[in-house]
């Protein structure tokens, strides 16, 4: 139902100008027009910004439409690197589906639209469609992927990838927003599933998969074999000094060979070949200058570039469509060049009747907050509709709107609403503008607007299954052969990996650890939760006990001793903090609603669960202790602010510590704009302030005066009283020394305390994991930020050139990071001269602040293109725009270093680059190599977290209370020692004592003299089965044990009998522990069972039992229990202990 009257657009060719379409106005012009076309509707921005923006709107005013988004490859032309894998298969899902749309929208930036493509043929002939009954041959199958450009890997996460398991495939084809499982019967496809590459757990059934090209070429040999003769034809190189074309003939897809497309066809096509015959085209202004400055960089980028005899280029014009053929080819069809700004009508000009929205914002301030809405509403004759970003946003909206007495009715869509005749109306969309229009009178209002211009930041995601987070940190027990591993009663060896022995006839799968002097201990797979990963210090620091030696005997004793005391000390912190009453915050809630619209972006559900936990936290009577940890840019600061919005609403005030003066500037800034509208005081207490502006704050902070005070650790020396202290939040705590924790330790068992951290240091860790204080993970990052790739080389000119060229040339900003005082003008003059583009300046530690303050924000002003800085920007000012680090000496950093500066890129959504400059390989130490090595690994988002538990591998934990920093946990490793805790904690508060010299039970021994292990050919990867083994050594329940078994089929198929036996055993075992039974033996003619001494077993249940059948059951001796039943059979063998235990279960129980 078309809400504008739109003009005729000409059948054939011709332009036409259409004006004054203010705000949203443009988009529903547009919708409308691709609405009631009976063809396909062209619609080219300036920029990816705008077309992403576009694309949303376009949905929400015609939500029959199908839109269809073609993004940008997002890197340089010319690069030498690949688009991102999920960029790749949106861009070949909205190709192949085009031919096919006689109606719909395509949305693309013009620069986007300039690129040469494959040709028509490629794409569409080279799709493959899978059904459920078809034939297919394994094999062949896998030769046909990897021709499409598909990659072989072990489990499969991201679009591309395919794995081979049995009878399994696991795929994620191109353009499907889930991967895949294929189960094959014989060589049939028997179910098509599709599975959540999260935790690899199957959803549902489909009847067919269609398989897309992975990459926009082929890779079959032929194909490959006529890239080659073209490249030899083309360039005048000695080929055999190129990568690409070395590359190529070994069966590698080289980065950066999109840019060498043409190579790979006769002829390639263009994105207006893959349009249907008849389109229109709609055009944003300002599309024509976009284009030319296109085309001036690739033009500049090929001079630059070309005289590299290992990699020639190939001209422009092969790769990208000239600007004057492009708009030619657009001449063909109507086009319309729709505007917000105004036209006069006349022929070919059209006026809509549009006007522009008044200011309607909220001014928190006034005595009328919503005046400028009430008068508005009041004054417009038409009918009015709201838009709120989500459901919780929406009810937000409606609160406010109740303040003026009216309640909108809440409508589904825009078609809704335009049917309706509801004077006020409400709906969830994500609109950034409103619109009016006069005739017919009808207004949008969106809520960004009504909330001040904030411009909300939209962020597209799936939530994610929770991680369970204890499994992130046992599964990392990542174990390489001849790592250093830890038996409960045996001390710490070396992992030499599993083997298959054969005993009693049976074969069992054991582990081989390897001790000192040669001696080696094969530990059942049964008995997995017996061993863990040893994390103290460097592998190749941690000690190798003799087998049967008292050494580990000694060591663990008095770690368990220590254990005790860590615990007592623990737990007596804790009773003061639980029996202190903490202050019960009062619930702000309409205030808190309105404070927390005032955020500038959508919050990502970690974020969310968070902010409800510490806010739960506040309004509870218990003191706070919470240990917020969360990436880099991931949103921990929001956090804060509304844990300190709650406190200042209460009248207590907020003390905020953080390390660096810098920060605290930062912050200060910051929470005096998000406090901007509320009549709240922000103070700054650093080396910026005069000595008089420090006492001044200090006798005002006495005086409960000021709200929130920022400060470095200033804030914790004994002249500094603050009068009504509610809330403590220390951001970056890992750079804080023990000294200064301990100074807040004192504060702990009155005060709320909030600690947020991208990397905990690893005692903090430790402390969160073992339950001593609690933890909100943020591992979320927002949208469309993709993840920091990270190079470790050595250092040479060319590679520094690069790096800052590939930066400088789109537009970015580069950090360098140089940690030499002395040296940096030197540094800063050789790059100069390396990069005579680059606008370079400086920061360091020894300037004046004032000096550094004003080189810090020319720099986020984009004054410059280049900071030389000292490690100061560890901690420093969000650049949107920097999105390059390069670090050098890199060697020299810790981890959580490393982390965090790396974490200052990648805060928009460019690919961001770290280059960590090393060195040559000789001079680095082995522990710098392992460092350097595990960020390179890491460079999924939200790694923080991970890296802080390798770190805690590479340095060991650091004792938790105090300050003797580490120690016994070297001695018997962390995990351990963490076990040890937590056991010793629960029993002091059962009022028990912790057990020495048993500190951890190594649970019940059960042999049934049968096969029980998970067979190599039902699961070939090592790797895969230890931690599958270990996870069901350490399942809790039967619950626990069921779900594993389902996965397990249907990650693999179906449970071979070995490993069903295996499942069984464990439950069997459950049970023993809970009867007190040590030992379980039992073969064809019986077997007998001893128990502990403490057993909840009823003797009289056993007595009974021998009398009833003398001949079957008998005592030997206190504690053994003997029962001769034949057994020949497995099945009989369970079910005879099965029922035994149901026999001896306690009645009252």
């Amino acid at each position: 139902m078309p809400v504008l009257r739109l003009p005729l657009l000409p059948a054939a060719a011709g332009k036409q100008h259409w004006g004054n379409l203010p705000g949203a106005a443009l988009s529903l012009a547009i919708a409308e027009a691709a609405s009631a076309a009976k063809r396909f509707t062209l619609l080219l921005t300036a920029d990816s910004q705008s077309a992403e923006r576009l694309e949303q709107e376009l949905s929400f005013f015609a939500p029959d439409l199908p839109v269809l988004h073609f993004p940008d490859w997002e890197t340089l032309p010319y690069d030498l690197f690949s688009p991102h894998q999920d960029i790749i298969s949106q861009r070949i899902a909205s190709l192949y589906r085009l031919p096919e749309l006689a109606h719909g929208v395509l949305v693309v930036p013009i620069t986007t639209a300039l690129h040469r493509l494959a040709p028509t043929k490629f794409l569409l002939g080279s799709s493959l469609v899978l059904d459920v009954g078809q034939k297919l041959d394994v094999e062949q199958m896998r030769t046909r992927l990897e021709a499409s450009g598909y990659r072989c890997v072990d489990t499969v996460y991201e679009h591309g990838e395919f794995a081979v398991r049995g009878a399994l495939i696991d795929l994620f084809p191109m353009g499907s927003k889930l991967p895949y499982r294929i189960d094959l019967f014989d060589d049939e496809i028997e179910t098509l599933r599709t599975f959540d590459p999260e935790n690899q757990r199957s959803i549902d059934k489909v009847d067919s998969i269609k398989l897309l090209p992975a990459r926009e070429f082929p890779l079959q040999k032929d194909a490959v074999t006529r890239f080659k003769a073209r490249f030899r034809e083309r360039f005048d190189v000695d080929f055999r000094r190129c990568p690409i074309f070395q590359d190529l003939s070994s069966g590698i897809t080289p980065a950066g060979i999109e840019y060498y497309l043409p190579l790979f066809f006769d002829e390639t096509s263009t994105l207006f070949d893959y349009l249907p015959q008849d389109t229109q085209v709609f055009s944003l202004p300002g599309i024509e200058q976009a284009a030319e400055n296109f085309w001036n960089d690739v033009r500049n980028r090929y001079e630059e570039r070309r005289v590299d005899p290992s990699r020639p280029l190939l001209p422009p014009a092969e790769l990208f469509l000239p600007v004057e053929d492009c708009f030619a080819r657009l001449k063909n069809w109507p086009r319309v060049v729709a505007s917000q700004q105004d036209v006069d009508a006349g022929s070919g000009r059209e006026r809509f009747p549009a006007s522009a929205l008044p200011d309607l914002a909220i001014q928190a301030k006034a005595t009328q907050p919503l005046e400028a809405l009430s008068n508005f509403l009041g004054d417009f004759p038409g009918r009015v509709l709201f838009t709120a970003e989500s459901a919780g946003r929406r009810e937000v909206l409606l609160e406010l709107l109740e303040r003026l007495k009216l309640r909108p009715k809440t409508v589904d869509s825009w078609p809704d609403f335009v049917a309706s005749k509801e004077r006020l109306a409400i709906t969830i969309a994500p609109l950034d503008e409103g619109l009016r229009l006069d005739d017919p009178a009808l207004a949008l209002i969106a809520e960004s607007p009504l909330f001040g211009q904030r411009v909300m930041q939209r962020r597209r995601r799936e939530k994610r299954a929770d991680a369970n987070n204890d499994a992130v940190i046992k599964n990392l027990t990542e174990l390489r052969e001849g790592a250093p591993v830890v038996h409960i009663d045996h001390g710490v060896g070396r992992y030499l990996g599993l083997q298959t022995l054969e005993i009693d006839n049976q074969a069992a799968e054991f582990l081989t650890l390897e001790y000192a002097e040669g001696a080696k201990l094969y530990v059942p797979v049964a008995n997995l939760h017996l061993i863990a990963r040893y994390t103290g210090s460097d592998d190749a620091l941690a000690p190798l006990h003799r087998l049967g030696s008292e050494t580990w005997q000694k060591a663990k004793r008095k770690a368990a001793e220590q254990v005790r005391d860590v615990a007592a000390e623990l737990l007596d912190i804790y009773a003061r903090r639980a029996a202190r009453e903490g202050y019960a915050f009062a619930d702000p809630k309409a205030d808190y609603a309105t404070f927390s619209a005032g955020f500038a972006f959508e919050e990502t559900p970690d974020q969310q669960t968070t902010i409800e936990a510490v806010r739960a936290d506040m309004l509870a009577p218990k003191p706070m202790d919470r240990l917020v940890c969360g990436d880099v840019g991931f949103g921990k600061t929001e956090v804060a602010m509304r844990a300190a919005f709650i406190a200042v609403h209460g009248g207590r005030q907020v003390a905020i510590l953080v390390p660096t003066t810098l920060l605290a500037q930062q912050h200060y800034n910051s929470f005096r704009d998000r406090f901007a509208d509320w009549p709240v005081t922000v103070e700054v207490m650093s080396r910026f302030k005069s000595a008089k502006e420090v006492n001044a704050a200090v006798a005002d902070l006495a005086e409960g005066k000021i709200d929130i005070v920022i400060g470095t650790h200033k804030l914790l020396s004994d002249d500094v009283k603050i009068k009504n202290l509610g809330l403590v939040i220390i951001d970056e705590e890992h750079r804080f020394g023990v000294r200064q924790k301990e100074q807040l330790k004192a504060l702990r068992s009155e005060v709320d305390i909030l600690t947020l951290t991208a990397t905990p240091i690893p005692r903090t860790l430790n402390m969160a994991v073992s339950g001593m204080r609690d933890l909100s993970i943020i591992a979320t990052p927002p949208a469309r930020r993709l993840s920091v790739r990270t190079f470790v080389m050595e250092q040479n000119k060319s590679t520094v050139k690069e790096a800052l060229l590939r930066e400088l040339l789109r537009g970015g900003q580069v950090y360098y990071l140089h940690n030499d005082v002395k040296t940096i003008e030197k540094c800063a003059a050789d790059l100069a001269e390396l990069v005579p583009e680059a606008r370079i300046a400086i920061g360091h530690g020894q300037m004046r602040e004032r000096e550094l303050e004003q080189v810090m924000s020319d720099f986020y002003h984009k004054r410059f293109n280049v900071l030389i800085a000292s490690t100061i920007i560890e901690t420093g000012i969000d650049v949107p725009s920097a999105n390059t680090i390069i670090i050098e000496r890199a060697d020299k950093f810790g981890l959580a270093q490393l982390h965090q500066l790396r974490g200052r890129v990648g805060r928009s959504h460019h690919q961001a680059y770290a280059y960590l400059l090393t060195p040559p390989r000789q001079q680095i130490t082995s522990d710098a190599e392992k460092r350097l090595e595990a960020i390179a690994n890491t460079q999924d988002l939200g790694a923080g977290f991970v890296l802080a538990t390798n770190d805690l591998e590479i340095r060991g934990a650091g004792e938790l209370l105090g300050d003797g920093q580490s120690g016994q946990i070297q001695a018997v490793g962390f995990t351990l020692y963490m076990e040890m805790l937590e056991r010793a904690v629960k029993a002091i508060r059962k009022g028990e004592q912790p057990n020495l010299d048993q500190p951890l039970g190594g649970g019940p021994e059960i042999n049934l003299r049968l096969p029980a292990l998970i067979p190599e050919d039902y699961l070939p990867d090592v790797h895969a089965r230890l931690i599958l083994y270990k996870r069901i050594a350490s399942a809790a329940d039967e619950e626990g044990l069921k779900d594993l078994q389902v996965e397990m089929i249907d990650r693999f198929g179906l449970l071979p009998e070995p490993t069903k036996n295996l499942v069984r055993l464990t439950l069997l075992k459950l049970q023993a522990e809970q009867l007190g039974i040590k030992k379980v033996d039992a073969g064809p003619q019986g077997g007998r069972i001893e128990f502990e001494a403490q057993t909840p077993v009823d003797p009289l249940v056993l007595i009974k039992l021998i009398q009833g059948q003398p001949n079957r059951y008998k005592f030997e001796g206190a504690t053994l229990f003997k029962f001769m039943v034949p057994m020949e059979r497995a099945e009989e063998r369970f079910n005879t202990l099965e029922a035994l235990f149901e026999r001896l279960i306690p009645k009252s129980v």
